[in-house]
């Protein structure tokens, strides 16, 4: 018990690192001029001359700069600001480097399927207006509306109003019904984006657009882009030499409606936002998750997305995987796709479609026997790659379900559980060693409960300054959101894989108010 702990307390200090340097990495991604490196693909050696001038005059003037350490604020200041030069200087050397493998940025269309089952227009309306604000050119954006048969009339008509009201500043833009009752597939995502994505590239291939050159992006009917995400992703596309076998992840922010959330609900949408950011400090374990993009080259190839998996976006990792034998990665894009936290229209509801979304994730076990049985077939992936993907995921899962519950009550059992050994001074003392070591992992909270507050959106005016200390009170939450909104649904989850009671997909309530 003591071991486990102790595991897990080194963990939670290496994980408060990692969302430290995310979050600044964030930061730092965003307040960068995309369109502006863009042009770097052109021909980058006049801004590798700009560049080492820059960096040699502000040498001249801090030759302290260059030192590895600096411990006054402004010497940190300067040093940092010398590193963010040399990281320029890097990143246009490499692109002379390999400029004959880059593809013209121009040349790139994005293509964004919107899946919606029956949201109002005024969830899915301010997702088309965040695509028009990209700083991508709209002429390079094609847009599909993938709405739902069974989703009834009001968001059909939704959905073809926004089409033709905003159709005509895209590249290519319609909404495709995703026809209900089709044989072999769940009722969910899965279906709906592969019936929109087979339609779209019919109309693709039909212009003559190379397929190799759309990159596929999905989205829910919340998800709004940040207005550098196309024009991130472009950049980051042009300049992989293998991105026909890539995901690009951005970073989940659920701050459209974060402030009007229950408590409750915005502990666990923060803490999937950072745990998020924390797994892109660690890209060999990323993994697809909500909107993520993928060339439609390898949509093809890989027959689109899972139409029978409930969770589509992690199992497509898998299914890429298998299918370009081993030679798949997801790549980090550190920018943000804002999105809904759980709300509906009151607060029962609203806890019942937390942990039934939850659940619907941690579902994603279901995996594990379609990734063994391609683990024996395959007979192309290195053994030693299989068994590392297959032990995370098993890892992972049994984490989720298991974790929180041991660390919270186990130290407790020894004294109830054992007779002799609870007459001996030790099995007192174990409750007071773990509630030490949780003191320590505080510290994490309070960096967790830092960053959040740094990177909340403005409060809005209906609110008063009283809101703000809510927000950091919140967070007592935790252990209760950990053990009934994680653990126990993943153990729900897994216990019906067991007995056979397989899940189908749930829609999430999107709601907002003003």
């Amino acid at each position: 018990i003591v071991a486990f702990d102790l595991y897990w307390l080194g963990k939670a200090l290496r994980m408060s690192t990692y969302l430290i340097r995310g979050y600044r990495r964030l930061n730092a991604t965003i307040a960068i001029n995309w369109t502006e490196r863009l042009q770097w693909l052109d021909d980058p050696a006049p801004y590798i001359t700009i560049a080492e001038r820059r960096r040699r005059d502000y040498l001249r003037r801090y030759p302290q700069a260059s030192r590895r350490f600096q411990w006054n604020a402004a010497g940190i200041k300067r040093h940092r600001h010398y590193q963010e030069l040399l990281g320029e200087l890097a990143a246009l050397t490499d692109i002379q480097r390999r400029h004959a493998a880059i593809i013209d940025p121009r040349s790139l269309y994005h293509l964004a399927i919107v899946a919606t089952y029956n949201e109002s227009r005024e969830i899915l309306e301010p997702t088309v207006l965040s695509m028009l604000e990209s700083t991508c050119p709209a002429s390079q954006i094609m847009l599909i509306i993938a709405y739902e048969e069974r989703g009834g009339e009001e968001i059909a008509q939704t959905a073809k109003d926004l089409v033709a009201k905003y159709g005509h500043k895209f590249a290519y833009a319609e909404a495709v019904m995703h026809p209900d009752g089709i044989v072999g597939e769940v009722k969910g995502k899965g279906g709906n984006i592969t019936y929109a994505g087979r339609h779209a590239t019919a109309y693709i291939e039909s212009q003559g657009i190379d397929t190799e050159r759309v990159i596929v992006t999905t989205f829910d009917a919340d998800n709004r882009p940040d207005t550098q995400y196309f024009t991130y992703l472009s950049y980051t596309y042009a300049i992989d030499p293998n991105r026909i076998h890539k995901s690009y992840q951005p970073v989940p922010m659920y701050h459209n409606n974060i402030w009007d959330a229950p408590a409750p609900m915005r502990v666990i949408a923060t803490s999937g936002s950072f745990w998020q950011l924390m797994e892109m400090m660690r890209p060999h374990r990323l993994r697809n998750f909500s909107s993520h993009a993928q060339p439609l080259r390898a949509l093809i190839d890989t027959d689109f997305w899972s139409v029978t998996s409930p969770n589509e976006d992690g199992h497509q990792f898998w299914r890429s995987y298998f299918a370009f034998n081993g030679d798949y990665a997801v790549v980090p894009l550190y920018m943000p796709v804002y999105q809904d936290a759980v709300l509906a229209e009151t607060y029962p509801k609203t806890f019942v479609a937390q942990y039934k979304q939850l659940r619907r994730w941690a579902y994603g076990v279901s995996d594990f026997p379609y990734v063994v049985r391609n683990d024996i077939r395959n007979k192309e992936i290195p053994l030693g790659s299989k068994l590392i993907q297959t032990w995370r995921l098993f890892e992972g899962h049994v984490s989720w379900a298991t974790a929180t519950l041991i660390i919270t009550f186990v130290a407790w059992l020894p004294l109830y559980l054992n007779q002799r050994f609870s007459n001996q001074e030790l099995a007192h003392q174990l409750p007071i060693i773990a509630s030490h070591m949780q003191s320590i992992a505080l510290i994490g909270l309070f960096i967790t409960i830092s960053i959040s507050m740094i990177s909340l959106p403005p409060r809005p005016t209906r609110y008063s300054r009283r809101r703000n200390l809510i927000m950091v009170v919140q967070w007592v939450l935790l252990p209760v959101t950990g053990i009934f909104f994680n653990s126990i649904t993943a153990l729900d989850a897994q216990t019906r894989l067991m007995l056979g009671r397989y899940l189908g997909f749930y829609v999430t309530v999107k709601s907002r108010r003003s």
